[in-house]
């Protein structure tokens, strides 16, 4: 009897792993694939669907073209992993077993206890999560005026926080809508940690497309119509956006694995594998051994590169051979800022941080490379004009 194998997401680390997964089993095992959603998103081009909507059709990729035919899919949510009995608990009631699992559910939006925060805020971590957006700024901008602009708010200035600013920039300019825009990092700089000439470069583009940089202070607290940022300072918005951090879902929280006791990401070793042999992690939900004091970065990169590897050792596992060690290799960083782009560190490039052109060109490659990897080259055409 052919063993059972299911891998859970329709994220980066989902979808890689199941091509991988399914070229190399070449029909050995039965694979069943569970999403709550029937399409993958290019999760980092949804922002561009804050800007314009019709984007969906070409980031949301049907799953029907992404997997064989031979792959099960279940569209359905996961709220619980029984690693005793080898169960996925579905909200359905119809569950499923496995021999082998791969968790790759992603992970959502923390709010680290700020009061009125996810009661208030729009987040940024899905395809309703951007057209939710769109519509929001859309009707305060129909509600202002030029004497009275609409107040948007976005809190944190990290990867998203600063894409998320950049469309909703090209919007107010497309439209001419009457839109103030804010950008609240509670750190220092923006894009914390990172380079300060990639930070610098960050800033410049940002405040040409006259967003408003506050940084140096935490929001404390919300209310629904006032952000309180530290000691003193209260900003009033119509349209408030977090995009501050990450935290693991809410059906990982009791399953009997090793995970972080404040965010409840999965530990897993270089190989994917957690404590329990059948189960392994890779993604936003896991927290992945890598050489050095930090695991893997929680980022499209990170899971894109992992995702290969873990569908190899998935297969191996089956296989009773021996599993892979994966080490995540930075290849650069590459953000955009409305129409603009600013990249980093980018393997075999002669420059440290540039824009322009090159950056934008870059940009666009990068998702037209990973559409093409799950689908094909002609999905990645369509798509070209408006990553």
């Amino acid at each position: 009897m052919s063993d059972k194998v299911v891998v859970l997401g329709a994220g980066y680390a989902g979808a890689g792993a199941i091509k991988s997964l399914e070229d190399e089993l070449n029909g050995e095992a039965d694979v069943t694939w569970i999403s709550d959603t029937d399409y993958h998103l290019v999760l980092h081009e949804s922002h561009r669907c804050i800007r314009d909507p019709s984007v969906q059709e070409k980031i949301a990729i049907p799953i029907h073209e992404i997997k064989q035919p031979t792959t099960n899919f279940r569209q359905d949510t996961v709220v619980d992993i029984d690693t005793e009995d080898r169960l996925v608990e579905l909200e359905s009631g119809d569950d499923v077993e496995y021999d082998y699992l791969l968790v790759g559910l992603g992970s959502q939006t923390a709010f680290f206890g700020i009061d009125g925060l996810e009661e208030y805020a729009h987040t940024l971590k899905s395809l309703d999560d951007a057209l939710g957006i769109h519509d929001a700024i859309q009707q305060a901008a129909r509600d202002a005026s030029q004497s009275d602009p609409a107040q948007v708010i976005v809190g944190g200035a990290g990867l998203s926080g600063i894409q998320t600013a950049g469309e909703i920039a090209e919007f107010r300019d497309n439209h001419r809508a009457p839109i103030d825009i804010h950008l609240v990092e509670g750190l220092d700089e923006i894009f914390p940690g990172n380079d300060p000439e990639l930070q610098g470069a960050l800033r410049k583009r940002l405040e040409d497309a006259d967003v408003n940089i506050l940084t140096g202070d935490f929001i404390g607290e919300v209310d629904e119509e006032t952000v309180y940022i530290g000691d003193d300072e209260e900003l009033d918005y119509d349209t408030l956006i977090w995009t501050g951090g990450i935290t693991g879902r809410d059906c990982v929280r009791d399953v009997d694995l090793e995970k972080d006791e404040r965010n409840h990401r999965i530990h897993s070793e270089g190989d994917f594998q957690t404590e329990d042999e059948r189960v392994f992690a890779i993604g936003d939900c896991a927290l992945i051994d890598q050489p050095g004091e930090q695991p893997a970065p929680p980022t499209a990169q990170a899971a894109w590169q992992a995702a290969e590897v873990a569908g190899q050792n998935l297969a191996r596992a089956v296989r009773g051979q021996p599993l892979k060690t994966w080490t995540h290799k930075d290849k650069g960083t590459v953000i955009s800022v409305g129409e603009e782009a600013v990249a980093h560190d980018v393997m075999g490039m002669p420059i440290d941080t540039f824009g322009g052109f090159p950056a934008k060109m870059l940009k666009k490659g990068i998702a037209a490379r990973w559409i093409a990897d799950v689908t094909g080259i002609g999905r990645a055409a369509k798509a070209w004009p408006d990553m």
